[in-house]
Order: C-alpha cells, then structure tokens, then sequence
C-alpha cells in the first residue's frame, strides 16, 4: 500500500506534464486523437512490457510451476527480470539525450531555447 501513495503522484506528474509536451505542437482539431493514441501506446506498451517481463521471470525460473520452484530459482527469475529492465532504462535514457550524436544535431528532447 506505501508503494502507491508514493508511486502514484509521481507516476500522474509524469503523466501530465509528458502528455501536455507530447500535445503542445498539435493543433487544436487533433489533439483528441493524439490524446487517445497517447492512451493507446501507453496501454498497449504497459501490456506488451507485462508479458514480456513475466515471459523472462518464467524462463529464468525454467519450470512452469511457480510453486514448485526453489526460492533460488525465484530469486534468480526476480533477479535477472529487473537486471533487464534496468538495462533497458539505461538505453532508454542514452536514446533520450542523443548519446552518441553522430549528426552534430541537438537531440528532440533537449531543444534549443533562446536565451533572454
């Protein structure tokens, strides 16, 4: 129960202010649509990565009956699941920022503002 009255805040700020930076340069007309495939690709990515992560826990495990599973066989599943997805963050976060930028652009997340 700790972890969603701390998450949850966290999780809605990030929602609203990424959806108003994803919608600020859509007119007016389609921002419902872009707000509901907005919707879309973060349900259909929460499913996908769901599966995916459960997929990795269970071939880690190497049985498909949870219950029967040594706590080592677990704790290896849990282990190399979140081993995963740390690695995936890090790319995640190095394709964010432009790293390595290779066409001497600044990278779409880190615009240019002038200065005044």
């Amino acid at each position: 129960m700790l972890s969603l009255i701390v998450l949850t805040p966290g999780y809605q700020l990030f929602q609203a202010t990424n959806n108003t930076a994803a919608l600020s340069d859509v007119p007016g007309n389609r921002r419902g649509t872009v707000s509901g495939l907005l919707g879309l690709s973060r349900n259909i990515g929460l499913i996908a990565g769901a599966s995916a992560m459960g997929a990795v826990f269970s071939i880690a495990v190497g049985t498909e009956d949870f219950t029967r599973a040594t706590t080592s066989a677990i704790a290896t599943g849990m282990c190399l699941t979140f081993l995963l997805s740390c690695a995936m963050m890090v790319v995640a976060i190095l394709v964010a920022f432009g790293w390595p930028n290779t066409h001497g652009k600044p990278s779409p997340v880190m615009k240019q503002h002038p200065e005044g």
